[in-house]
């Protein structure tokens, strides 16, 4: 065995450490749990050698897998990803490992000698007039004293203290700085199997007797019933919730009547009512893609198809009879969506049809829940994994295919470090493994088609709907028109009205689309104008009216309803805009008979929540479903006969090189909602934009003639796809401090030139404050990918000579959002 190991931490650090491997058995790719700083670490092996460090190596505490936890191939994917999005390793392999809830972190607090004079002193002067602190904060804080030297070696764990004395953690953080106490790290692994404890019935009594000839009273007698009437067995849980006491349970066990034995709990793969997408034959056209998708599957060599299909083309069908193929032939296959609220139907088709070999991976389920997932992965017994972005790192064996559907979503794209984007990942992924790689969508990123039209993928197209059904007919309502026509301003334009009225009449569903959540979008006051602003962003609060609250949609922060402006005092205080909440009730208002459902970030609070809404709709319970972009994707309800754009066009305004393809994308993805079913859809799109070329060719299902004309424009501005762009975002909680590193590194980018790279800023982020952080930017454009991250490594290498904090450079490599 080697003397040493490196090790790839978790830390915002671009390095790996080295340790001495002593007692311990770690294998490469496998994790160990060891010393860092003050506290403990699980981290992953990334070498081992004799090579001794320059400086005393500490040794590693435990190996705690005996067997890699990534091969070779997620190895190398995670260094790609460190190297490419200029992220630390650590935090990358923590990203591509849904395995946390196996380490259990926990500290210990023990008292010093300072610690006990204080408590000495405390007891005979009382508490002390020169502290900061309050009277009661002091007596907290000799509480915390006394329970330690109170305990078992004068230590406890915080938990311990914590809950028997009430101290809170900034308490306990003032008596380490004091010395007072001394802080531990005794994290340690943990078992993270789900069990459930199951009550099972060991003998009958008839006639409510024992053997012994003793009665039984009526609470046991009800427990003994209920478990009869559910075959002698039933989950804890359930005969908790009978009208009994607990301690009646315990006294079954006691009497030998009932055993309680733990079993391995039950996976809720979906909840959903669907249609399986095989329940239908493939057409034509389905069927040549399926052979192109197989072709590329067989040749076991990397390649990358993009299937562009209309709305209602039959993609998925085309996806799980590729599935089906790969999973015959014994390998495996990654399907990825971009919306945890896609993953439970898609969950449902592919348990359908494949059963128990389908594995689900996604942020919405405990951490328990992922790590019991990721071993069925692991260990085989799984080889259909579906999930959202992070399943894309799913330790498949033998993986022949990787499905990424939607593609062109922005969902894809991880907003923290690392901030890798899934769907090039599943790119690289598939290079690496030999793999087949299908990115489908009916509005494929800009740069999926340009790689297609320049023959670096294979193109695999689907023109027309199954069963030969029309695309909806859409038709634009100028809201300006409407304005002068009518004299107000109404959130619902007449023609609007009068189509969801029709489908009403004719019992069929509608669907109504506006994508900005809330009631109101901003709190003013009339009197002297002042806007209600979050206090840890520039941004406006949105007033949400059921709740009733002010929220900021990027932090969180709330505020109560304001009766008087907080700058002047004035009562006139006014709401603006329109958000989701408004659009129902106006709905309420005006069809009052209608059953009406809302889905979007304030109703969808749970993983179920989601699938309990489409259920409705899918049953017909629903008339109308009102919600933000969260039902424009991947839905397939057949009674939908009609939607509604309220308010689409909002981020044509915005500042953003991407804005017209996302409104694009949004528009002919929730008009593709409509008349999936056998009777013909139609859409009704309001907008203050109607010649806006987005508009248009979204109106006329044109997707090839939109990509036309806006990669016209982008090659003639230096945009994706024609060049490579970066965001380097400079934040602090501290304005002279986001000043200072933002101005530093504007003068060495002076300095730095690089050819073929264009630098542009600093300036002022679009939001400038977010999160209590001010913010300032660069945008780089390069034309080569490899000469922009070498002058991004130069500039990261240079902040850390300034000692500028890692943490306060972000570096967003194929940003999606300039914000």
């Amino acid at each position: 065995m080697p003397e040493y190991c490196d090790v790839a931490l978790p830390v915002p650090l671009d390095m790996t450490f080295t340790y001495k491997v002593g007692d311990a058995a770690p294998v490469v790719g496998g994790r160990v749990l060891v010393p860092f700083r003050t506290g403990r670490e699980a981290g992953i092996v990334t070498a081992l050698h004799d090579e001794a460090p320059s400086m005393k190596a500490k040794t590693v505490l435990t190996a705690i897998d005996a067997a890699p936890v990534f091969d070779e191939v997620l190895l190398k994917l995670g260094e790609w990803i460190a190297q490419y999005y200029l992220a630390p390793l650590g935090e990358v392999y923590r990203t591509m490992l849904p395995l946390m809830a196996e380490v259990k972190k926990a500290w210990s607090y023990s008292i010093t000698e300072a610690g006990h004079a204080a408590l000495f002193e405390g007891a005979t002067l009382g508490s002390s007039r020169r502290s900061k602190k309050t009277a009661d904060e002091q007596m907290l804080e000799y509480e915390v004293l006394n329970y330690l030297t109170n305990a078992e070696d004068g230590a406890a764990r915080e938990s311990s203290i914590r809950s028997a004395t009430g101290a809170t953690k900034d308490i306990l953080a003032g008596l380490v700085k004091k010395k007072w106490v001394t802080r531990e790290d005794v994290s340690s692994l943990r078992d993270a199997s789900r069990t459930v404890k199951v009550a099972v019935l060991c003998t009958k009594t008839p006639e409510g007797a024992e053997p012994s000839g003793r009665k039984l009273n009526d609470n046991q007698q009800v427990l003994l019933v209920a478990l009869t009437v559910a075959g002698g067995r039933a989950p804890v849980d359930e005969l908790n919730k009978l009208a009994v006491p607990r301690s009646t349970l315990q006294t079954l066990v006691r009497r030998g009547l009932v055993e309680i034995v733990e079993e391995a709990a039950a996976f809720h793969v979906s909840g959903s009512e669907i249609r399986s997408p095989l329940d239908f034959t493939l057409n034509g056209a389905q069927q040549a893609a399926l052979q192109a998708v197989n072709q590329a599957v067989e040749a076991k060599k990397f390649s990358v198809s993009l299937l562009h299909g209309v709305t209602g083309s039959g993609k998925t069908a085309v996806y799980l009879a590729a599935m089906q193929q790969v999973l015959a032939a014994g390998r495996s296959a990654i399907l990825l969506v971009p919306e945890i609220g896609l993953t439970p139907a898609m969950a449902a088709n592919l348990h359908r049809v494949f059963g128990e070999q389908v594995a689900i991976l996604h942020s919405a389920l405990s951490n328990d829940e992922r790590a019991e997932q990721w071993h069925r992965i692991h260990d085989g017994a799984a080889r259909i994994v579906v999930g959202t972005r992070s399943a894309v790192f799913a330790p498949v064996q033998d993986l022949a295919l990787i499905v990424v559907d939607e593609e062109h979503d922005s969902s894809y794209k991880q907003e923290e470090t690392p901030r890798y984007h899934a769907r090039d990942v599943a790119v690289m992924r598939g290079k690496l493994s030999g793999a087949a790689v299908i990115l489908g969508s009916a509005t494929p990123s800009l740069e999926s088609f340009h790689n297609a039209q320049k023959g670096k993928y294979q193109l695999i197209e689907l023109r027309e709907r199954v069963e030969q059904r029309p695309l909806p007919e859409v038709e634009l309502v100028d809201l300006r028109l409407e304005y002068q026509q009518t004299g107000e301003e109404h959130i619902f334009s007449r023609r609007l009205m009068e189509e969801v009225s029709d489908r009403l009449a004719r019992k069929e569903q509608a669907i109504i689309l506006l994508n900005r959540r809330g009631y109101s979008a901003v709190v003013l006051c009339r009197t002297c104008g002042e806007t209600i602003q979050c206090k840890n962003c520039a941004i406006a609060m949105t007033h949400h009216k059921g709740s009733p609250r002010l929220e900021c949609h990027y932090c969180g922060y709330r505020l109560p309803v304001p009766k008087l402006c907080p700058k002047c005092q004035s009562e006139h205080i006014y709401f603006l805009g329109t958000g989701s909440e408004k659009v129902e009730e106006e709905l309420h208002r005006a069809f009052p008979q209608a059953r009406i459902g809302r889905l979007d970030r304030d109703t969808v609070r749970g993983r179920h929540d989601f699938e309990r809404v489409l259920n409705q709709l899918n049953a017909g319970d629903i008339d109308l479903l009102v919600g933000t972009q969260m039902i424009a994707k991947g839905h397939d309800i057949h009674g939908v006969t009609l939607v509604g754009v309220v308010g689409a066009d909002f981020a044509l305004g915005f500042p953003d090189f991407r804005a017209a393809e996302r409104t694009f994308q949004l528009l002919t993805q929730v008009a593709g909602r409509a008349g999936r079913g056998t009777t013909p859809g139609k859409v009704i799109l309001q907008t203050y934009y109607p010649e806006h070329y987005a508009i248009q060719f979204a109106q006329q299902h044109d997707f090839n003639g939109f990509a036309a004309k806006e990669l016209q424009y982008r090659r003639w501005m230096h945009y994706p796809p024609f060049s490579a762009v970066a965001n380097v975002l400079i934040r602090s909680d501290k304005l002279d401090l986001a000043l200072r590193y933002s101005g530093e590194l504007g003068k060495w980018f002076e300095r730095t030139r690089a050819e073929n790279v264009r630098v542009m800023g600093p300036s002022a982020a679009p939001i400038v404050r977010l999160k209590r952080d001010y913010r300032y930017h660069f945008v780089l454009k390069a034309q080569s990918r490899e000469k922009l991250n070498g002058l991004l490594r130069a500039m990261v290498k240079f902040a850390e000579s300034q000692k500028i904090p890692r943490t306060n450079v972000i570096v967003d490599v194929d940003a999606l959002s300039l914000l």
